[in-house]
């Protein structure tokens, strides 16, 4: 579209393609009762004075809840329709795929409308469809194949999640490092974020497979619930995702602890086997009269034999002790 607020409009054919509508063709096929398509910019100024000029029927409170700058997960349903918001991963150059991004829908038998403030895979891949014939013929297919675009794009990251953890798993095992922390934390920060957006939209889609909307019928219905399932199995995997990640922490921190106690339980067995040799040194030292040996050539080879003796007794004793 020309218009920098209008993203995409059609008009759905009923047979999985659409046909390109242009802003001045919006409001006549509207008022045909055809099967409309529009997708907006939330941000654009223009798409809420086309909500309002050729929506009228739309209660204010949708026409604020698509316009918003911050949404959360949530279905709101009217007699003549639904609004939905969802949010997928983020797969936009540079951009992290737990910022997720967010989708705004009013759905009702006849009209489709839908706003984003960044892409979103999932609308395009309708798009593409839609171009090849094989898009949704109406409302439920438009709801329910959204809605699986945006959970099917979300496995590959939550698999990656899982591999990281594994490697950060078996490096901790083998080998404790304290940079690790860092990649365990990030872990459950991922973890944590997934969940807080993914979680409403499993009551979303449990609250929509049950909706009396005219646009659903049994196969969208049992199409939801397949959405629903995998949607559960993924707030499943992040919680497990978070709990081996604290346990990981937990044997990183046990691991750094073992090495620390291993390493000052030596210094320990070394400055017991010097106590003693300190001692006799120290006490040979003192410049007073009288020291033994001081006139004897051969006394400091003497004194250094006992000294070995000395830490000969030291490594058996300890060593029968099981000290070491």
């Amino acid at each position: 579209m020309e218009n920098s607020h209008i993203l995409y409009a059609c008009k759905l054919n009923g047979d999985g393609s659409s046909t390109m509508l242009e802003e001045s063709q919006i409001q006549q096929t509207i008022s045909s009762e055809s099967k409309v398509w529009i997708h907006l910019e939330a941000e654009h100024p223009e798409s809420r004075r086309l909500l309002e000029k050729e929506f009228p029927h739309l209660d204010h409170l949708v026409v604020d809840a698509l316009c918003a700058d911050e949404t959360r997960p949530r279905i709101l349903e009217f007699d003549y329709g639904a609004l939905l918001i969802l949010r997928g991963v983020n797969l936009n150059p540079g951009a992290e795929p737990n910022d997720m991004v967010s989708i705004r829908l009013w759905v009702d038998k006849d009209n489709i409308i839908s706003l984003r403030r960044r892409k979103l895979r999932a609308a395009i891949d309708i798009q593409g469809k839609l171009k090849a014939g094989k898009g949704p013929k109406n409302s439920g297919d438009f709801v329910t194949m959204l809605i699986a675009g945006l959970f099917e794009r979300m496995e590959p990251i939550f698999s990656e999640i899982d591999e990281k953890l594994d490697e950060v798993e078996e490096s901790v095992m083998e080998n404790p490092d304290t940079n690790e922390r860092q990649e365990i934390t990030s872990i459950r920060k991922d973890a944590i974020m997934f969940k807080r957006y993914i979680a409403p939209q499993r009551d979303v889609i449990s609250s929509l497979r049950v909706s009396d909307q005219s646009w659903l019928d049994q196969m969208h219905k049992r199409r939801l619930q397949e959405s629903l399932d995998r949607v559960i199995r993924y707030v499943e995997d992040l919680d497990t995702i978070r709990e081996r990640a604290q346990i990981v922490k937990d044997e990183l921190v046990t691991g750094l602890s073992d090495r620390l106690n291993k390493n000052m339980y030596m210094l320990s067995v070394v400055a017991a086997i010097f106590l003693p040799l300190g001692f006799l040194t120290g006490l040979l030292g003192i410049n007073v009269g009288g020291i033994p040996g001081a006139d004897n050539e051969a006394a400091f080879w003497i004194f250094m034999g006992i000294l070995a003796l000395i830490i000969l007794a030291q490594v058996w004793l300890f060593k029968k002790l099981k000290w070491f």
